[in-house]
């Protein structure tokens, strides 16, 4: 198997690893995300590229927020929001000119960490990204869950579970309604729940340092999530959880949560094992999804343990 350029498209950074044919990933480069610029996000994409295959024509497989309609090849419900109504996978094939897949992210997440990655052996996995926004991918026995709708996954834009009088009717959401999942848990759900200009990430590190605000914050954000969770474990009844993105490293969490879901649940039991995922490669950029590995890596310096192995070999939804 030749080598291949995987892309990882956050909302706040961007992401390029290259793997080799003997699955390092060598180099890998990070940029920041240009915000409300489609085209200098192409740009962007564009340079990581010919920054990682100068002048080659290696194939490319990006993960992104959102995902392109079935009708209109459009890409939609991104919290990227400038790439909305795009022609996304067209305009990079044309800047490219090399071969190009488009998956959601969050979709590429779940299937790494559900192949050989922290959900590895599980029957049912949902895999969560709560970063710049809040999304997640359904893997039922080793095959993703993509739905007529290309939709399936897609937590974040429900309402918030068992709200109480403060948080209604919520924060508005770029989709345009208020109260939605994503508004109360991504990272700048965070930031504005705790009123500080303060990002997640400080507003954590304070949390842990003992900080009483902080310390309130951090513990509204822990009932808040395992109100949206419970409601997944009511509907889904996955046997593992897969919490990615820049929330999901939240330590906190996985002591916290097994201890808050249970009142929630329609059940006197709670066997979903909540856990990190096992890597920190952003699946985004090596996962776009598909169905079957190249052939099983171990976890050596520098390798991939899963993701990059399934790109360009995608199911109908999503992705194309």
């Amino acid at each position: 198997m030749s080598a291949r350029i995987g892309i990882d498209l956050g909302g706040t950074k961007i992401e390029g690893v290259l793997l080799h044919a003997d699955g390092r990933l060598d180099p890998r480069l990070r940029i920041a995300t240009p915000q409300d610029d489609y085209q200098a996000t192409l740009d962007a994409i564009a340079g990581l590229v010919d920054h990682l295959d100068p002048g080659g024509r290696l194939p490319v497989g990006i993960g992104s927020p959102g995902a392109r309609s079935p009708e209109t090849g459009l890409l939609r419900n991104s919290n990227s929001t400038c790439l909305n109504g795009q022609p996304l996978l067209d305009d990079l094939q044309a800047r490219l000119g090399r071969p190009v897949r488009l998956a959601n992210d969050a979709d590429c997440f779940a299937l790494s960490e559900a192949s050989d990655g922290a959900a590895a052996g599980a029957r049912s996995v949902f895999g969560v990204i709560i970063g710049t926004g809040t999304g997640a991918g359904i893997v039922i026995d080793g095959r993703l869950l993509a739905g007529p709708n290309a939709i399936a996954g897609e937590w974040g834009h429900n309402p918030l579970p068992w709200p109480v009088h403060d948080e209604l009717p919520g924060p508005p959401c770029y989709c345009g309604r208020h109260g939605c999942i994503e508004t109360f848990l991504s990272g700048p759900g965070m930031a504005r729940d705790h009123g500080t200009g303060q990002d997640s990430r400080a507003i954590v590190a304070a949390a842990e340092a003992g900080d009483p605000r902080a310390r309130t914050t951090l513990d509204r954000y822990h009932d808040r999530l395992a109100r949206a969770l419970a409601s997944v474990i009511n509907l889904l009844d996955p046997e593992v959880i897969v919490l990615g993105g820049g929330m999901g490293q939240i330590r906190s969490l996985y002591n916290e949560l097994p201890r808050r879901l249970p009142p929630y649940l329609f059940s006197d039991t709670l066997r979903t094992r909540i856990v990190p995922p096992a890597t920190a490669t952003p699946a985004g950029c090596v996962a776009p999804p598909g169905c079957g590995p190249w052939k099983k890596y171990g976890n050596s310096h520098n390798r991939a343990p899963h993701p990059l192995r399934f790109l360009h070999t995608f199911p109908h939804g999503r992705s194309a």
